[in-house]
């Protein structure tokens, strides 16, 4: 049988589910692109700043999408900072053309790995 004419496993499916599922809400977008395009990391006020929605609705919404691992957590005394994962990120055009039978474009190339010592939860 020919295995480009069969579903994807049942874990690869369901991870590329809760990525989809992280994605589906306008404010959940606005704060993967905020992040994105700003390219440093920011702190809860600062989100609420920026997306104009109240802070215990954007803290759900870091938490679904660090929980898909779009973002990485930094510890900075009290507070903290929410920033893009790049390796997630750059994975996700992949997803879709892995669940749509599309041939899957080349991997980039990572600059150079995160690291550990700054305080991301990986």
């Amino acid at each position: 049988m020919n295995d480009a004419a069969q579903p994807l496993d049942r874990a690869t499916a369901a991870e590329f589910a809760a990525w989809f599922k992280a994605l589906a809400d306008p404010t959940r977008i606005q704060i993967v692109s905020l992040l994105a395009r700003r390219g440093t990391p920011m702190n809860v006020g600062e989100i609420v700043a920026a997306v104009d929605v109240v802070q215990s609705t954007v803290s759900a919404h870091l938490k679904v999408l660090a929980e898909v691992r779009f973002l990485l957590l930094e510890h900075r005394g009290t507070a903290t900072y929410y920033r893009i994962n790049d390796a997630c990120v750059d994975c996700f055009p992949t997803a879709a053309d892995i669940v749509m039978g599309r041939p899957v474009p080349a991997q980039p190339v990572p600059s150079q790995p995160a690291s550990p010592s700054r305080g991301a939860r990986q």
